[in-house]
């Protein structure tokens, strides 16, 4: 029996984690802390309190006692690490509470498995920490997809904050002999992403008939992953990772933001074409309205050091662990569509938020000529 502690599981990547995992291992431990900052959604782990290997905290990764006293008191052997704060824009509004949560708070969490797994005669364990391919930077096209071994670059405070807690875990396997693992991962999208990203932003502006604001020229490439890819991914690390070793997680799947934003339009108007029933739902959205989707793509100004392309090449994970991921980028879109659609009452909550109108309605601003 495996008993986790799941950092940030009430966020996108980690809900889609501890239901996966507790679907696929029933008779396992997972406790979630998460401080439930406007990204986490307790509502995203309904219909698990039931479950006698489920128990939810709201708590914050930086507060060193209850982290110990969680560990302590579940005899967690497993941290899976996803808490962070996690969005690029957001980051060059306000970087100190980047560099709070992302760094400190992964120190403090490397503090509290040290006292108690390193303790006395040790125990075994795993602290994985869940990264991401921004560390490594921008590449141009034709370069080749970033590896485990290609030196840090980063470019956003974010993507810095990433960085520096990446080389505490190392830090703490070396100097301390802490077990541990990173994995950095490709641009993931699927259910419960909270729609402030690119794609949720999109299929809730379809829906509800607003612009689909795409930075500069729409050319910026990402590697996009399904999230529940990713979580096998992460369970075949934890399973048979090497401690002390990095795991590039990628989808083998380069798109540029535009391609990426005219695939949903099309797969939305295909939608409705066969459900003439939305159109009562959502009055405003194209379809609804005999348009097209693809009326609604705005370019807006780019984003301050915007980095033009990621791509990961996952060969070792491959080759080492026999992972690939099972979803295509069209396949796992249009699940992605259909989950929004049937799920309206979740993002509509976030919406409704004054916060997240605020940040919306300012955050996007038609490009100069």
């Amino acid at each position: 029996m495996s008993r986790l502690l799941v950092t940030g599981g009430a966020g996108f990547i980690g809900v889609n984690f501890v239901r996966g995992w507790l679907a696929r291992h029933p008779a396992d431990r997972c406790v979630v802390l998460d401080a439930l900052t406007y990204a986490g959604r307790r509502e995203s782990l309904d219909g698990l309190d039931s479950r006698p290997g489920f128990r939810f905290v709201q708590g914050d990764i930086r507060d060193r006692g209850t982290v110990e006293g969680l560990l302590r008191e579940e005899r967690t052997h497993i941290i899976v690490h996803f808490a962070a704060e996690s969005h690029v824009d957001r980051s060059i509004a306000g970087p100190e509470v980047f560099v709070d949560v992302n760094v400190r708070g992964t120190q403090v969490l490397l503090e509290a498995a040290r006292a108690v797994w390193l303790a006395g005669d040790g125990m075994p364990h795993r602290f994985h920490h869940v990264s991401t391919d921004e560390v490594y930077g921008s590449l141009e096209p034709g370069e080749p997809a970033f590896t485990e071994v290609t030196p840090y670059a980063p470019t956003s405070p974010y993507a810095a904050s990433k960085a520096a807690a990446d080389h505490l875990v190392r830090a703490y396997h070396r100097t301390f002999g802490l077990s541990t693992s990173i994995s950095n991962c490709s641009n993931n999208y699927g259910p419960f992403h909270f729609p402030e990203k690119l794609i949720p932003l999109c299929i809730v502006n379809l829906l509800e008939g607003k612009a689909l604001p795409v930075y500069g020229d729409g050319k910026n490439v990402r590697d996009w992953l399904y999230v529940e890819d990713h979580c096998l991914g992460l369970e075949r690390v934890l399973a048979d990772g090497r401690p002390g070793e990095t795991y590039n997680i990628g989808g083998r799947c380069e798109k540029t933001n535009l391609e990426v934003v005219t695939t949903l339009c099309r797969m939305v108007d295909e939608v409705f074409a066969g459900e003439p029933r939305l159109r009562s739902r959502f009055p405003q959205a194209p379809p609804s309205r005999g348009q097209m989707c693809e009326s609604l793509v705005r370019l807006v100004q780019d984003r301050p050091g915007h980095d033009r392309r990621y791509a990961i090449d996952p060969t070792k994970i491959e080759h080492e662990l026999l992972f690939e991921p099972a979803t295509s980028f069209e396949a796992g879109l249009a699940a992605t569509v259909r989950w929004f659609i049937e799920h309206e009452a979740w993002w509509r909550s976030i919406l409704a938020g004054g916060a997240y109108r605020e940040w919306m309605s300012r955050q996007y601003a038609p490009r100069k000529a």
